[in-house]
């Protein structure tokens, strides 16, 4: 076994491990009571374990890319080297920068929600060109090797940075507003933990099935509902005021 394959097995293991418990301690968050002792004891946990899974993520999306056959001998005869430079290399790239701009920028959200103006810290900017960047790359490996799936998740990556700095530039912000920010983005950092789980652990499991836009689009679509649902619930209170308001 060469080091580059032993670096990455470690990696890969410690991303599963941290990724796997973010994926199961996210749903205690999101279904138990908001704002007590134990949502903010494992959403703490989540952040961090988030943080760590796209951390480690991006050391294996680098690799790959320094070593493709070396770090995926297991795919070389399925797939060719463009193909795993690209999904495992250029996307896992992205998918990692994403999930720790999501989980920094949520974490960020909650520990802000006070403040009348958005956050304004130099690292939460720099996560957004930094994620800018692996997307548009995402986007152009995609269209050499003709993956649209990739081009897909580089407009997630786009649409996150797009969001996150219409947040930043807002001003008079309210309470409201920041935890809207904050699920929007640690549930976008779910998303990203199963999607990863689904698709990248289909490549192992059910090649067939990994490219299959389908298979995909279920984290996506859970995890919007999740934020739909709690964005509503933040936002009806006030609509019944202004409703109320209006009839006086």
């Amino acid at each position: 076994m060469t080091l580059t394959l032993l670096l990455f097995k470690i990696l890969v293991v410690a991303h599963i491990t941290t990724g796997g418990f973010g994926a199961i301690v996210l749903w205690i968050p999101v279904l138990g009571r908001k704002g007590n002792a134990q949502h903010r004891l494992w959403g703490t946990r989540f952040s961090r374990a988030l943080l760590a899974t796209g951390g480690f993520a991006i050391g294996m999306s680098l690799l790959t890319l320094f070593d493709p056959v070396g770090t995926h001998p297991h795919l070389v005869e399925q797939f060719d080297i463009p193909f795993i430079r690209g999904m495992f290399g250029w996307m896992m790239l992205h998918n990692g920068i994403l999930t720790v701009n999501l989980a920094w920028h949520g974490w960020r959200a909650i520990r802000q929600r006070g403040r009348e103006g958005a956050d304004d810290s130099p690292t939460v900017y720099t996560l957004q060109w930094i994620l800018l960047a692996a997307a548009a790359q995402c986007a152009w490996a995609g269209w050499q090797i003709g993956q649209p799936l990739m081009q897909g998740m580089a407009g997630v990556g786009l649409a996150t940075v797009v969001t996150n700095l219409f947040f930043l530039r807002r001003r008079h912000l309210e309470r409201r507003h920041w935890l809207k920010e904050h699920i929007k983005a640690l549930v976008g950092a779910g998303i990203s933990a199963y999607t990863a789980f689904m698709a990248f652990g289909a490549v192992r499991l059910m090649p067939d099935l990994a490219l299959s836009p389908l298979l995909w689009s279920i984290p996506l679509i859970v995890g919007v509902t999740i934020i739909a649902y709690h964005w509503v619930k933040l936002d009806w209170p006030v609509w019944l005021s202004k409703r109320e308001t209006e009839h006086v």
